[in-house]
């Protein structure tokens, strides 16, 4: 008898990100023993994830969960799962539209959704979030596609376009746009937005914290003085948002905003939240972007807020840039953000089994 468990899985870049999709009838019902079937798979507990298939960043440490969802609004449900790297845990607390845009690919080829000629519309339910997100991709002769023109800052090369459009984006885990009831606070002696759109953030202009917002990756997760405000800040802002002491957990996130330097909307330097991300997260940039065409947030010390119906949003990252589409309803001061769109792309890896040891799941 073996000493081994087989897992059928499906390692996919969604977006800048990577890592293995899992249909939910392939594994346990019950939580604690799925949680440790995938820190198995991902070789958690290790810098490296070197007995697993983990590639020992916060962006190649994802993991998927799919199923054909029983909601009338929905076709298939989603759960992301952020995999710790060297600690044996997962937050399943925070979503991830890049990992996301290669769930619905998944989902066609585990024959959950039917695919349309040319076009597919699949609805997607957030199991993270409680949202809905519309999720449309290339089937040209009623064949999922992954080749194109399409391509996004931070992934090689080009892919077939993935367009994810955003539904109900305000107040996602807390219920508020803004949880604190302000639209600024003051932490630290430095004034901030809390947002929840999507994704839970503190938002700071980088000029307050003595930075001009434009630095790389490794020059601001080399300032530890600069991360340990950004943590004592983001800690006392979390239980005025309502969750809480998060020490060790990934949310709220926190933006370092400054003034474009190119032709985006705005830059960002988005932390995930112990040190920055190489890129930008889908569902950061959809809080900045629903930020940004509101007045009184720190945003409105940066840029003209934007007041068009359908406003092009650009967010420069570290790598690149993000491009968003949002579209908002106004009348006088109340603004209903009616959805926030973007493009991704995704690649398939390999499919499979993956091992591991029976002693990890007892």
């Amino acid at each position: 008898m073996t000493d081994q468990i087989q897992i059928p899985c499906t390692i996919m870049r969604g977006g800048s990100s990577r890592g293995p999709y899992f249909l939910a009838d392939d594994l346990p019902d019950d939580w604690p023993t799925r949680e440790k079937i995938v820190l198995a798979v991902m070789g958690s507990g290790d810098s490296q994830q070197i007995n697993g298939v983990g590639g020992g960043t916060s962006l190649t440490s994802k993991s998927a969960i799919v199923s054909k969802s029983d909601h009338p609004d929905a076709d298939i449900d989603y759960l992301f799962m952020q995999v710790s790297i060297e600690e044996q845990k997962i937050d399943i607390g925070p979503s991830c539209g890049n990992i996301l845009s290669g769930a619905v690919p998944f989902a066609i080829e585990s024959g959950l959704v039917e695919v349309k000629e040319n076009e597919t519309l699949v609805r997607v339910r957030n199991l993270n979030t409680d949202s809905f997100i519309e999720v449309t991709v290339k089937t040209p002769n009623g064949e999922l596609e992954y080749e194109g023109d399409a391509s996004i800052d931070g992934v090689p090369g080009t892919g077939a376009p993935i367009v994810l459009n955003f539904l109900d984006v305000c107040g996602t885990k807390t219920g508020k746009l803004f949880p604190t009831g302000n639209e600024r606070d003051v932490y630290e002696g430095i004034e901030v937005s809390c947002v929840d759109a999507s994704m839970p953030m503190v938002l700071i202009k980088a000029e307050s914290l003595n930075k001009t917002g434009h630095e790389s990756k490794a020059e601001l997760d080399a300032d530890e003085a600069l991360l340990r405000q950004i943590e004592r800040i983001r800690l006392a802002a979390a239980i005025d948002m309502g969750f809480g002491d998060v020490t060790g957990k990934v949310i709220p996130k926190v933006g370092l905003l400054s003034k474009p330097q190119f032709d985006g909307t705005i830059t960002s330097r988005y932390f995930v939240p112990q040190n920055c991300h190489a890129s930008h997260s889908v569902t950061g940039a959809i809080c900045i972007s629903v930020a940004t065409v509101h007045q009184k947030t720190i945003v409105s010390d940066l840029i003209s807020t934007p007041t068009d119906s359908v406003t092009d949003i650009r967010i420069e990252h570290p790598s690149g840039k993000i491009d968003l589409i949002l579209k908002m309803e106004k009348e006088g001061s109340t603004i209903d953000i009616l959805s926030v769109g973007l493009i991704r792309t995704a690649k398939k890896i390999m499919e499979g089994v993956v091992n591991i040891p029976k002693k990890a799941v007892l």
